[in-house]
């Protein structure tokens, strides 16, 4: 079992001028700011989840790679390796995470983290994949609202379109957490609706994209997922105290922890950071074999 890991640092000046340069669209600190905390997402790999067998690490370009990572035990993957060069430059966790299964040397089985979510108790094996199907809660929904909802309707009737089942009013959500994934069963997913996946693609973000529910819907309308809830604690830091936060990585109730710190301003969201920090650091102590 594999764990692919995306990640982007909007602070990074070759980054901005990149993103200036190919859109027209003003660059969302909120949602590309870096907290300095994937440090700690790789610790906590290797403390609680001892298994996986390689960590690969996507980037857009050699500029964006932390200067503490060790390669020789991270895999880490540029754009260009495996996006085709007429979505290049790319600036769309949507259409970054429609070509995660070219990874080379990427296993069958592997788990897709944002860099948001954290591995904060020990896991096993079977949290995740169960006898070859994987595990994540899915639920059905109604109503679509908004333009993400918009999006995961739409990557919902692709996935039926691919299995020549009839799409629904509603569309199917995957839980919002490390997404389990079968290589083969996506890239069969990719040849057979390669055409409108192409199509879905853009360098930012729009609500002709697909997300990567794709993948999950797939596979669960295959029965190759086992539906039940991750062990994860969501946390939007707009609405939470900083001691809940704090209490919770030192004394976690649940095996995984998602962040989201995109609603904070400026100054809620550096006081929040460096008492995030200060809680990783104290929880995860330890350099990780992933570090120089």
């Amino acid at each position: 079992m594999d764990i692919v890991i995306t990640y982007v640092n909007g602070l990074d000046p070759e980054w901005q001028k990149e993103y200036e340069k190919h859109t027209n669209v003003p660059i969302l600190e909120k949602r590309f700011r870096d907290r300095g905390t994937l440090r700690y997402l790789f610790r906590g790999i290797e403390k609680n989840m001892p298994f996986i067998r390689k960590v690969h690490l996507v980037v857009a370009r050699e500029s964006q790679v932390p200067e503490w990572i060790n390669r020789d035990e991270v895999n880490v993957v540029f754009h260009r390796d495996i996006i085709p060069a007429e979505y290049l430059p790319g600036f769309n966790s949507n259409l970054i995470e429609m070509h995660l299964h070219r990874i080379k040397d990427l296993d069958e089985e592997y788990l897709y983290f944002n860099d948001d979510i954290f591995p904060i108790a020990k896991c096993e094996p079977t949290d995740f994949f169960r006898n070859g199907k994987g595990v994540i809660g899915i639920s059905s929904h109604l109503f679509v609202m908004n333009t993400f909802k918009q999006i995961c309707h739409r990557s919902d009737r692709m996935a039926r379109l691919a299995l020549g089942i009839k799409p629904t009013f509603g569309f199917l959500r995957p839980q919002h957490t490390c997404s389990p994934m079968l290589k083969s069963e996506c890239e069969k997913l990719y040849k057979t609706i390669e055409p409108q996946i192409k199509a879905s693609l853009t360098r930012v973000r729009s609500k002709e994209n697909i997300t990567q529910y794709l993948f999950t819907n797939y596979l669960y309308l295959q029965g190759k997922i086992v539906n039940e809830r991750q062990s994860k604690k969501h946390f939007s830091a707009a609405v939470t105290f900083d001691c809940q936060l704090y209490s919770f990585i030192k004394n976690p109730t649940r095996k995984l922890v998602c962040i989201n710190d995109v609603k904070l301003n400026q100054k809620r969201y550096a006081k929040m950071r460096t008492m995030l920090l200060l809680a990783f650091e104290e929880k995860f102590p330890i350099k990780s074999k992933f570090e120089l």
